[in-house]
């Protein structure tokens, strides 16, 4: 089967300000190397993947652009404007998904995972796992420090691994399991939230927060 990969980029990042006013968060370098080139890095592992996109904003997308000439690996990597210009009008995870299922005609299994995402461990891996369990899957991480848990998605599993419950930024968290952005399902999931997205613009939702709990629920 083959894969398709998103690379979510269109946010702002207005809370690292001045770094990020004329440079997206994703193409910031840690030890020279943007962080969007680790990314690269492991989505090259998985040879299902046969493209990447990158979907970004207007006002970063021609520094996406000019990135990708020169990106590491031979998998194909597009770059999509989802035409959106601040903070205020942005789409949001769900909408850029959607954005480029429907710009693309995307009908394969997806892994999505944040731009912003600096990781140590094999995404190779979690394909497999994503195999293994032949279910929607979604990362996570024991996290050592309790306290900065509640800057992140907290998940609570079963003893198979089944999520049970994800809470966003809870400020008690529920269990040491941090959300590390990374999303491999069959994009038939979300089709209802993006249909509700196209009804009502000002939608809140966002994966984290809003779909991945009411996945749970349904």
């Amino acid at each position: 089967d083959f894969m398709k990969a998103i690379i979510l980029a269109a946010g702002y990042a207005t809370r690292l300000y001045p770094l990020t006013i004329n440079t997206p968060k994703a193409l910031l370098p840690i030890n020279k190397k943007p962080i969007i080139d680790y990314i690269v890095d492991e989505l090259n592992t998985i040879s299902e993947i046969d493209e990447i996109y990158v979907v970004t904003n207007r006002r970063f997308a021609q520094h996406f652009t000019d990135w990708a000439k020169t990106a590491p690996g031979k998998t194909p990597i597009s770059v999509l404007d989802d035409g959106t210009t601040s903070d205020e009008n942005k789409k949001g995870a769900v909408g850029d998904i959607g954005f480029v299922i429907a710009e693309k005609k995307i009908d394969d299994e997806l892994l999505v995972i944040a731009g912003d995402n600096f990781f140590t461990y094999s995404l190779r891996d979690y394909v497999d796992y994503y195999r293994e369990k032949d279910h929607d899957c979604v990362c996570v991480k024991k996290w050592p420090n309790k306290k900065e848990l509640s800057q992140f998605g907290v998940a609570l599993l079963d003893e198979n691994g089944k999520v049970l419950d994800i809470e966003e930024k809870p400020k008690e968290p529920k269990s040491n399991l941090a959300s590390m952005g990374i999303y491999i399902f069959n994009w038939d999931v979300l089709k209802k939230y993006l249909i509700e997205d196209e009804a009502d613009p000002e939608s809140e939702n966002d994966f984290g927060k809003n779909v991945i709990p009411s996945l749970l629920r349904d």
